[in-house]
């Protein structure tokens, strides 16, 4: 038996749960995000992984307000509204990719949007999903890119999961590494920004969020790599910024037209940068491990590095730190300005949720769904709580009005595995 399956966590009874009845959601008229009371993005509303809302140090059983079953599997992070969490999931037996939505206040299941019936590759790596980027919401529009029959489709509903327009953005057919695709949509101005990297056809496309017309594309090295982009305001200026094919690189996120780029990371990297005011921070990756902090004022210089990896899950920065656990479990913290290892700890890896600020304490999750939570203290490592919450998580969570919305896997012991919504407070 796998020894995990005999550990109690919070999912240990869930598989009784009631789907509930699907009904039509009654939404609130759009409106700009709210940091306290939506996430609607890859990385949430600051887009780096921090929020200012409060949870509990612990995730037991008691905390849980609902859990609700997911049929199919991904890796999306859950995309929260006033009235609905939104997730992308992939069914490869029914060979169907959907969006489904739930009832935020209980978890009951609104709709299902099958977006694609067939079309699934046929290889992927067997740390991905057919539907792993995070749905990015606009106020009006959701919009869910897959990986459906050699090519990256991003899809727009509406919020009671009808389709507006499907664009076809190019042609992705990996051949040297077939591992799948992974980046998330990401929405700024008028526009919603999409990357897809592979040998043949490298890109980021800025589509307008309204009607899906491009509005402008960067060719971008072809190498296969796995970050999304992210727009950072840093040295003065909104930049959009990303890591991969050895290099991290900046644009103008109006006009897709080059700012800077500077050799660095390494050639496939998967997490998302973060920055401060003066510096960004990337990590990977393959075949190479290398974290990064370069000046973001166009110099492209390197402030410091070293050989440690984060290659699936992003980083944190938070008041002149930055934490992460790399790939072989172990937290660090490493000054901001010159990188000195202010400590690190061993948690036991591997890890491919990325870690998230609430307030006051940073929450990660291991692929063997083991939760730390600890403080964002340079000066020394201070756990606060250490517990085994489901049977795996790679999804990363979001934190919306002092309540943590996280997708898990949960395996019984007849050994089939069932994916859960739960939130926890």
């Amino acid at each position: 038996m796998n020894s995990r399956m005999g550990r109690r966590h919070f999912l240990a009874a869930s598989s009784t749960l009631a789907l509930g009845a699907i009904s039509s959601p009654a939404f609130a008229q759009p409106k700009m995000q709210d940091a306290k009371s939506a996430w609607w993005c890859w990385r949430g509303p600051n887009g780096d992984g921090t929020c200012d809302q409060t949870i509990s140090h612990s995730l037991q059983k008691d905390k849980m307000k609902w859990a609700t079953p997911v049929p199919g599997r991904g890796h999306a992070s859950a995309t929260v509204t006033d009235d609905a969490i939104y997730l992308p999931t992939a069914d490869k037996t029914q060979q169907t990719q959907s969006v489904l939505a739930f009832n935020r206040s209980d978890g009951k299941p609104l709709w299902t949007q099958v977006i694609h019936r067939g079309g699934l590759n046929h290889k992927n790596h067997p740390k991905n999903t057919e539907a792993t980027p995070t749905i990015a919401f606009d106020g009006e529009r959701l919009f869910a890119v897959f990986f459906n029959a050699d090519a990256i489709h991003l899809t727009a509903l509406n919020p009671q999961g009808e389709t507006l327009y499907q664009k076809r953005l190019g042609t992705y057919k990996p051949d040297k590494y077939p591992y799948g695709y992974a980046p998330s949509p990401i929405i700024y101005q008028n526009f919603v920004l999409v990357a897809a990297e592979y040998e043949l056809e490298a890109y980021i496309a800025a589509l307008d969020r309204a009607t899906g017309n491009e509005i402008w594309r960067i060719k971008r090295p072809n190498n296969y790599s796995f970050s999304p982009p992210i727009v950072a305001r840093t040295s003065g200026r909104d930049q959009l910024v990303i890591s991969g094919a050895n290099q991290v690189a900046s644009y103008d996120p109006m006009t897709g037209q080059q700012l800077w780029t500077t050799a660095a990371t390494t050639a496939a990297t998967c997490g998302s940068i973060v920055w401060d005011e003066e510096r960004v921070y990337a990590s990977g990756g393959y075949p190479k491990p290398e974290t990064v902090c370069i000046a973001s004022d166009g110099t492209g210089r390197v402030i410091w590095k070293n050989d440690q990896k984060c290659y699936e899950q992003s980083m944190l920065y938070h008041e002149g730190a930055v934490y992460c656990v790399n790939d072989t479990g172990i937290a660090y913290c490493w000054r901001a300005s010159d990188g000195e290892v202010m400590w690190r700890e061993r948690f036991g890896g591997p890890y491919s949720s990325s870690p998230t600020l609430a307030k006051d304490v940073i929450h990660v999750f291991s692929e063997a769904g083991e939760h730390f939570a600890y403080r964002p203290n340079p000066e020394r490592f201070e756990l606060l709580a250490r517990e085994q919450v489901a049977t795996d998580v790679f999804a990363s969570p979001s934190i919306v009005e002092n309540t943590m919305y996280l997708r898990v896997g949960n395996t019984g012991p007849d050994g089939v595995r069932q994916e859960y919504l739960a939130a926890l407070t």
